[in-house]
């Protein structure tokens, strides 16, 4: 049986915090080196080549061998949602926006996941949810246009959209997820087996060969083991290790702005007061949204 150990579950919690702040950075930096398919291309190849180091030095590779064909197909199937539709629909939004905007949009995910938990799940929304909700996306609208709710006019219209549109994909992906009792690490690169097909597929029809300078490929690189891979992993352990999830969870409230300082000073981006405006709404609403569950 696992043991707890708050103090390590601080350290794999917080590290995967840390690296989670530099992706919107790195999005932004290997998209300056090729397309948003070019880099899921490269993304997916070396954070499939992580998840299956991580099983095998945790000896899992024969859990796999052991699942029956309906449970592979099952898994594998949601690598149409992650890593193939949501990351080429939230590539291309950082693409047209600016760091700060996109990855601030990005995090109201968990807000969209009640939304959907609604129909899909068969919730009720609760008072507090719906402020909850209100909160958040009044955050979105001041972040996308730049605190001028008078006058709204988008710096990217498209661009916000495939924003909202990626935390859709993500939220129904967790949804879908939850009826799955596969190993979580198991689950995901089994996903990100079919998405390799999927994603070479869609890369040569739309955007042809990939780049082939190294400096793209360790940019790419970077985003696949630190964004896809060896985090996500990181962060399960510190789940494990935890004696309260919520000690744990509440964690990932530093990254966005953990991020905007990143994204200040390695991408040189004017961090706007209403994208510091805007994220405060949107974690106030997650924030609301947790304190929900504890009552």
């Amino acid at each position: 049986m696992q043991q707890h150990n708050q103090k390590l579950a601080y350290i794999y919690g917080l590290s995967a915090v840390l690296i989670w702040s530099t992706v919107a950075s790195a999005f932004k930096i290997a998209l300056s080196y090729m397309e948003p398919l070019h880099l899921l291309f490269y993304a997916v190849l070396f954070s499939t080549l992580s998840l299956f180091v991580i099983l095998a030095v945790q000896k899992k590779i024969s859990l796999i061998t052991q699942m029956s064909p309906k449970e592979l197909f099952k898994n594998s199937m949601l690598g149409l949602l992650n890593p193939f539709f949501y990351y080429i629909v939230l590539f291309k939004a950082y693409a047209l926006l600016p760091a700060q905007e996109a990855q601030a949009i990005n995090y109201t995910w968990a807000i969209t996941l009640s939304l959907l938990s609604i129909p899909l799940l068969k919730q009720k929304m609760t008072a507090r949810e719906l402020l909850a909700i209100l909160t958040s996306y009044l955050g979105v609208v001041v972040i996308s246009t730049h605190g001028d709710l008078l006058h709204i006019e988008f710096s990217s219209g498209y661009g916000v959209f495939l924003a909202l549109l990626s935390t859709i994909i993500w939220a129904l992906y967790w949804i879908l997820n939850t009826k799955s009792d596969t190993d979580p690490l198991i689950g995901l690169f089994l996903n990100f087996c079919l998405g390799i097909p999927l994603v070479t597929i869609a890369m040569l029809i739309f955007s042809g060969p990939p780049p082939i300078e190294l400096t793209a490929i360790l940019s790419a690189a970077y985003v696949g083991l630190f964004e896809m891979g060896i985090t996500f992993a990181l962060w399960l352990k510190a789940l494990k290790l935890t004696e309260k999830a919520s000690r744990v969870s509440n964690l990932i409230f530093l990254s966005p702005f953990l991020s905007l300082i990143l994204i200040h000073f390695i991408l040189g981006e004017k961090i706007l007061p209403s994208t510091l405006a805007g994220l405060i709404f949107i974690i106030a609403g997650n924030i609301i949204q947790q304190i929900r569950k504890k009552v």
